[in-house]
């Protein structure tokens, strides 16, 4: 017995977690089960240190990263954790197990000029499919939204007269966005676009799709690839890259460290500051070209 179906559960009405995020950890467990079961362990009270470092070897013989690995370790403790306090079991079998080591990863984004030249010079279609792709852009990147969140984004979430938004992330934790005037002009010339080809729409939602439903994260991932692809050709060209861009564009500018967590949805600080990395990276190549004594004792 696994107790896989409660995990499930907890995750979903206790923690809270997105669909996305609930797949993934349905799919990591699913997966370790199965490697379970071909080593005929059929319950995981007997589960020990020794059968997840077999399947962590396992994992590495089939190629997997080190971070995909850590990821799904990540899922194992949470699953442990809650058959603990459950008293499903008594032990704990990562206690002695040590996760894989990572190399540090910085965020791929899009360079300000780029941003630039998706807005100024790539031509949005007029018809409300067009103008709401354009929307969706703006909005990831002006405010750093991930996609499920822009997909669950109410137009009574926006608050046009001080400029914010009220965003529900991770967790169902609530936050409040600000946002630029220009953008509440966008939103405005959207929603009266929106009204008349969907008149007296009763749906909540501030995107909808082609037949007048809440657009879905794998839709909105859609349009943004499309239209990244015109303006970049770096391999990664989803949602979360624009959402890399905001959050490297507001370092780069000076921002607050502190503010760009609580922009972003963080829950701890050391989750942002991989952005300050770029920033850095970048005041050095600007030390190395312009400082006098910079090359000095050069091998």
């Amino acid at each position: 017995m696994f107790y896989e179906d409660s995990f499930y559960q907890y995750l979903a009405l206790e923690r809270r977690f997105s669909p996305h995020t609930l797949a993934a950890y349905r799919r990591d467990l699913s997966q370790f089960i199965a490697f379970l079961d071909s080593q005929q362990v059929d319950s995981v009270a007997v589960v020990r240190h020794g059968h997840i470092r077999a399947w962590i070897v396992q994992q590495m013989q089939a190629g997997q990263s080190p971070r995909s690995i850590n990821r799904r370790l990540s899922c194992l403790k949470s699953y442990f954790r809650l058959l603990r306090k459950r008293r499903l079991i008594e032990h704990d079998p990562l206690k002695k197990v040590v996760a894989p080591r990572t190399g540090k990863r910085l965020p791929v984004f899009v360079p300000e000029q780029q941003v630039n030249h998706l807005f100024t010079r790539v031509d949005f279609p007029a018809d409300y499919a067009g103008q709401r792709d354009r929307l969706i852009l703006e909005m990831l990147y002006a405010t750093g939204l991930r996609r499920s969140e822009l997909s669950l984004l109410k137009i009574n979430d926006i608050d046009l007269g001080r400029f914010v938004l009220r965003v529900q992330g991770k967790g169902g934790k609530e936050r409040i966005v600000p946002f630029a005037h220009y953008l509440a002009r966008l939103i405005e010339q959207y929603l009266s676009l929106r009204e008349k080809s969907f008149p007296g729409a009763a749906e909540p939602w501030l995107l909808l799709n082609r037949k007048g439903a809440r657009m879905s994260p794998e839709s909105i991932y859609s349009a943004v690839h499309k239209y990244l692809s015109m303006v970049t050709t770096t391999e990664q060209r989803s949602p979360h890259v624009l959402r890399h861009s905001f959050a490297t564009h507001l370092s780069d500018h000076g921002a607050d460290i502190n503010a760009i967590k609580e922009l972003l949805g963080h829950a701890n600080l050391a989750a942002t500051q991989i952005y300050t990395h770029n920033s850095i990276e970048k005041l050095k190549k600007v030390y190395d070209q312009a400082h006098p004594k910079s090359k000095e004792d050069e091998p």
